[in-house]
């Protein structure tokens, strides 16, 4: 497998620095045979032609074997029919200028097709490549490989678990939000289960060991974008879904031609101008318009077949936490309990939390700056890692922490402390200031703005169904979708679960995927279309999606889709016009109105109009986008 990946890709290494030089030689040799011409050697002319078409030729019949044993017929036969038509009946001028239009629409597709798309490097750079562990009453660092079941393993603040396993002792607080999307870190008591690819986001904790590394969860997400990518059918080019007909027709006209009136150069001059360039150019052309106006909105699109197989799209999976939520806990709400005001809560909790790293602290002291509050520096601080923190601050002596925490330290039922209406998916902090519980501060993960508006507007653009999927809790899904008009609500879901409600939802057409972190990755990878929110989401799944959104907005699906509709629509118009007129021109060739010199040339003048018609994606804004696809 791995020689055969490494072979492809060196052929298409060599496919991309030969595309130019094949542009090239029929051009110049169309200039040199026409001065050679204007100097009366009519011969020299011939030859050089010539000449110039048989790499083009050469090159195309090699392609054209490599696509006959995968069991594709496309319509570059019928480029390479006229080619060798014009060569064997002395046409050598028509066969040089199809060579240069094949050469240049190959060149303009490969363009389109270039995925700007690396190795998971991003996603293994995020895994740890050591661990310590417990040995002989020390510490040693080792490499992952040699880590087996029942190793103990000192897990610092920050690290990543490099390996499945259970908390040997005491209490660990883990961040799981790149596994299950679950934006607030986790508490994992003795003996609790903790998945590899979480940080560690409390105090120092021993994990033993369950699973070889290489056998862990976060090993297993690799795999599974690896194995989704390579499972993942590819598109056929747009223009070939119109190979057999065409070919069929043209094959036709000129047998015809010659057999009705015995001169073969009907023939020639019918597939001279019946050479597919109008789809071979136009489809392309249209695809890197559209890729280019994608761009100015903030979308990247990685090649042509994404942004076509997003014009398809009539299915929707979208992830919940840093997707259709900010994936951040926010403050929402202060519930005071001794007079003191709100801000004077915040103010004391905030100023006391400038000495924890655990992140609703973080938030909170973010929180209480955004709103100018003034700081004062803490003292005396004692924190119980995952529990809450105390100290002194102007005097005062302050808790803030869970209602376990500050209820243990005031001797008071915890639900005597319980203020603010819990609401699913919030957390709430307690704060108390001199042995009274001076109140509450609320913390959730909220909605983005418009989410509503941006669910009603993809029905508009013509998506059936809309899903939710997520790793986080059935209540807390439901909590945050109720409303929004969801289909369908996944939760609680592995990666691997992930993927089957994707290729489920195929039975309802193509599926596009959106998420963030890196348990959407294989998901992503295995959709139709993976879209990837790109500004504040993992590096995994950006490299495993099709479409990265590099400003961090959902909303911009809406103009990605009917960009992509609007891209889509203007090349089957250049298409079917192209083809419309290539049909007139062989039935004028046919009749012996139009030599093939004269086919080549009005071919020419056809692909300067399907050319410019598909260079309009480039131009409209989103606005006129979305009107075109409703």
């Amino acid at each position: 497998m791995q020689v055969t990946r490494r072979v492809t890709m060196d052929v298409l290494k060599f496919q991309r620095g030969v595309r130019p030089i094949l542009v090239a030689i029929p051009a110049a040799a169309i200039v040199l045979g026409l001065v050679a011409g204007a100097a009366g050697v009519a011969h020299v002319a011939d030859a050089v032609w010539a000449a110039a078409t048989l790499p083009v030729l050469a090159t195309l019949l090699a392609e054209i074997v490599t696509s006959l044993r995968r069991g594709d017929v496309g319509l570059d036969v019928v480029a390479a029919l006229s080619m060798t038509a014009a060569l064997v009946f002395g046409e050598y001028l028509a066969a040089v200028v199809v060579a240069l239009m094949y050469a240049g629409g190959q060149y303009l597709e490969a363009f389109a097709e270039k995925r700007a798309r690396r190795e998971m490097t991003a996603l293994l750079s995020r895994a740890p490549r050591s661990a310590l562990r417990y040995r002989d009453g020390g510490l040693a660092e080792v490499p992952l490989d040699a880590i087996l079941p029942g190793d103990r393993l000192l897990i610092r603040r920050g690290d990543v678990v490099p390996a499945d396993g259970v908390v040997a002792g005491g209490t660990a607080f883990l961040d799981q939000s790149a596994l299950t999307g679950e934006p607030l870190p986790v508490r994992h008591d003795a003996n609790a289960a903790v998945m590899s690819g979480s940080t560690n986001a409390g105090d120092a904790f021993d994990l033993t060991v369950s699973h070889r590394a290489a056998d862990s969860t976060y090993a297993g997400i690799v795999r599974l974008v690896e194995q989704a990518e390579r499972t993942k059918a590819p598109m056929a080019r747009l223009a070939d879904r119109f190979a057999l007909v065409f070919l069929g027709v043209t094959v036709a006209i000129a047998a015809g031609a010659w057999l009705l009136t015995g001169d073969p150069i009907r023939a020639v001059a019918v597939l001279v101008i019946a050479t597919p360039c109008p789809l071979i150019l136009a489809v392309p052309v249209a695809l890197v318009a559209g890729l280019s106006r994608a761009a100015r909105e903030g979308i990247l699109i990685k090649g042509g077949k994404a942004l076509e197989a997003m014009a398809r799209i009539k299915a929707l999976v979208v992830d919940k936490t840093g997707t259709l939520t900010e994936g951040k806990a926010k403050l929402t709400g202060i519930v005071t309990a001794s007079g003191l005001p709100e801000a004077e809560v915040l103010r004391l909790a905030a100023s006391l939390d400038q000495a924890s790293k655990h992140s609703m602290a973080e938030t909170i002291v973010a929180e209480a700056r955004g709103r100018g509050l003034a700081l004062s520096l803490p003292v005396a601080v004692a924190e119980s890692a995952g529990e809450g923190i105390e100290g002194q601050v102007d005097g005062h002596a302050v808790l803030v922490g869970g209602s376990g925490f500050v209820a243990a330290r005031l001797g008071v039922d915890p639900a005597m402390l319980r203020l603010a209406t819990r609401s699913t998916g919030s957390a709430t902090v307690a704060v108390a200031v001199d042995g009274r519980l001076a109140g509450e501060l609320v913390l959730a993960d909220p909605l983005r703005g418009g989410t509503a508006a941006l669910l009603a507007g993809l029905r508009r653009l013509g998506v059936a169904r809309i899903v939710l999927a997520t790793g986080d809790r059935r209540d807390v899904a439901e909590a945050v979708a109720g409303g929004l008009g969801f289909d369908a609500i996944h939760a609680e879901l592995t990666p691997d679960r992930k993927i089957m409600i994707v290729i489920a939802e195929r039975k309802n057409g193509p599926v596009m995927m959106v998420g963030d972190g890196v348990n959407d990755a294989p998901a992503l990878a295995a959709a139709d279309v993976g879209v990837a929110m790109g500004a504040r989401g993992a590096a995994a799944s950006a490299e495993a999606a099709d479409v990265v959104l590099l400003v961090d907005r959902l909303d911009r699906i809406l103009p990605a889709l009917a960009i992509a509709r609007r891209s889509r629509r203007i090349a089957l118009e250049s298409v079917y016009a192209g083809i419309g007129l290539s049909i007139a021109g062989m039935i004028a060739a046919a009749f012996g109105y139009l030599t093939p010199v004269e086919g080549a040339i009005l071919q020419e003048a056809i692909d300067v109009a399907v050319i410019l018609n598909a260079l309009r994606a480039l131009r409209g804004g989103a606005e006129r986008g979305t009107a075109d696809a409703a």
